[in-house]
């Protein structure tokens, strides 16, 4: 008896060390940097021609993927709960500004938030985007696209078709992103049809 009752006593001496380590390590943790974005994006092995919306942005102003054709357009869905999402919305707008005079757009989806939670949100970010925020309310467009998770990247050719996809946070403005876009690019150059 003498034996277990030591036993006991020493797993909640061990467990409660733990513990306060754990709560000790807390604050340290909460200071150590975040990860750094990945830049890497998926290629499929079929282009996929991507399903057309209709969306509001937080003006009501509405946006079709119609109306993008010609051009490579990213498809970011995200939402304002997400921290990968935050973190790469200013890469996005660095990216939105190399590519401003280029057949390019980003279209960036919100998730089930409304206009006024995604617009609070707007101005506590660094920059404010120049490229549209989209309202997906009921999620039936990412529904439409296979979106799993948040934030998903899809990276669409000037034909309409989703060439690309990321799940999880990107720096956008890195070169390999900038170089894959370029690639995507119409040729100026090519007569026009």
């Amino acid at each position: 008896m003498h034996l277990r009752s030591h036993h006991n006593a020493s797993r909640r001496f061990f467990s409660a060390l733990s513990l306060l380590t754990l709560l000790c390590m807390a604050p340290a943790a909460a200071q150590l940097p975040l990860p750094e974005l990945s830049h890497e994006l998926t290629r499929l092995s079929t282009p996929i021609q991507a399903p057309d919306f209709q969306l509001e942005d937080m003006d009501g102003e509405k946006y079709s993927l119609e109306s993008y054709r010609g051009k490579v357009v990213i498809l970011n869905f995200w939402a304002t709960w997400c921290p990968p999402c935050r973190r790469e919305i200013p890469s996005m707008e660095a990216l939105h500004q190399a590519f401003r005079d280029e057949a390019f757009a980003i279209l960036a989806i919100n998730e089930w938030e409304t206009e006024d939670h995604v617009f609070a949100f707007m101005g506590q970010l660094p920059v404010e985007p120049g490229f549209p925020i989209l309202l997906d309310l009921d999620s039936a467009v990412a529904t439409s696209f296979g979106v799993k998770g948040l934030p998903t990247t899809l990276l669409l050719d000037p034909q309409g078709r989703i060439v690309y996809r990321a799940v999880g946070g990107r720096d956008f403005d890195h070169p390999e992103v900038k170089k894959t876009i370029r690639a995507l690019l119409p040729d100026a150059s090519a007569p026009s049809k």
